[in-house]
């Protein structure tokens, strides 16, 4: 923040956000739940929900948020907003309350790939202060996304949601169009992970995290998020140690599909869902919202989500484009080429 301040930034103000980040829906706040500015009755996705809506409505030209599990994609997708996901440790987290500090990521909010792109650029610095503060490599060139890894029919889930499932395919003919080589992945080790991150002992860094004031204060806290946290109890050392490993095998796995395609394109959701539904169901809406972004962070990836089209109930679709760490620069271009082909773009909004 402060690198962005000294470049000229003005700091409006706070945006709203799910409790201690713990969430993909904008459902879990204390203080309410933003707005859809497309449709009310529908989550603006979370965590990072205010920052998404805000830009969206115009108010800023660009928002930070965070990104452990998919907070700066999914309210990118529900806002018709860009979503920019560094490498880890690009952008320092010194400050920000963390969540799972191993995965933590600053995210960026925009209305298009060209501001992003800026807002990273400036606040991109080692920052001796945060532990996790990484560097592109010495000497290292832009990588150029030519060969993009799409999902195979198998692989596609969109619970139901057909005109989400229509949408992901003419996002992959528009791709074609455009020149890339779209070859099938196996998503297989990718879901494995993402599947690990909530249902495994990366729950328990959390409770590091605010597990404490939660003990003190267990009525300030949203009961679906007070839970969550809670439950990472469960998990024993040798259960951490035993996901470490798993990981690094996953990461492992890959590989093979690194080694034929420089980035994949997925669903930045599966589906969106309302209000009330979310509330009726909170851990299974949300669970499902993270189809296709809880694994980035876990095999060190970058991504950025993009608008897509809008479905015929007027939602935005978006789509996200992913690689290994430190092609961020890959992704920015080959997201910017696919946002600029894609149809209905435009600002929205949100009424009072």
């Amino acid at each position: 923040m402060q690198r962005l301040l000294d470049a000229g930034g003005i700091l409006v103000g706070k945006t709203n956000l799910d409790q201690f980040a713990t969430g993909l829906t904008g459902a879990r706040s204390p203080y309410g739940v933003p707005k859809n500015p497309y449709d009310k009755s529908y989550i603006p996705g979370g965590s990072s929900s205010g920052s998404a809506v805000a830009v969206a409505c115009g108010l800023v030209t660009f928002a930070l948020g965070t990104d452990t599990a998919g907070s700066g994609r999914v309210p990118a997708g529900f806002n018709n907003v860009v979503g920019l996901k560094p490498t880890r440790g690009l952008l320092s987290i010194s400050g920000i309350v963390p969540a799972c500090r191993s995965l933590d990521c600053v995210a960026i909010f925009a209305m298009n790939v060209n501001c992003a792109k800026t807002v990273m650029d400036v606040a991109t610095w080692p920052d001796a202060t945060d532990a996790f503060s990484r560097e592109f490599p010495p000497q290292s060139k832009a990588p150029v996304i030519r060969k993009i890894g799409i999902l195979r029919s198998a692989d596609r889930q969109f619970y139901g949601d057909d005109g989400a499932a229509a949408i992901y395919q003419n996002g992959v003919e528009r791709l074609k169009r455009l020149g890339f080589d779209c070859q099938d992945i196996d998503f297989g080790p990718f879901r494995e992970a993402a599947e690990m991150l909530y249902n495994g002992p990366w729950m328990a860094e959390r409770d590091v995290a605010v597990g404490d004031f939660i003990r003190r204060k267990p009525e300030s806290v949203v009961e679906v998020t007070r839970h969550a946290i809670m439950s990472a109890s469960k998990f024993s050392a040798a259960d951490a140690f035993k996901a470490f490993y798993r990981i690094k095998e996953l990461r492992v796995a890959t590989n093979a599909t690194w080694s034929k395609v420089d980035a994949m394109f997925v669903p930045t959701t599966p589906t969106i869902y309302r209000v009330d539904e979310v509330l009726k169901d909170p851990a299974a809406t949300n669970g499902r919202l993270s189809h296709y972004t809880n694994f980035v962070n876990l095999l060190d990836l970058c991504a950025i989500a993009v608008p897509s089209a809008f479905s015929t109930n007027g939602l935005p679709v978006g789509a996200t484009l992913i690689a290994p760490a430190f092609c961020d620069q890959g992704v920015i271009v080959a997201g910017q080429t696919y946002m600029a082909a894609a149809e209905h773009q435009g600002r929205v909004v949100a009424a009072a």
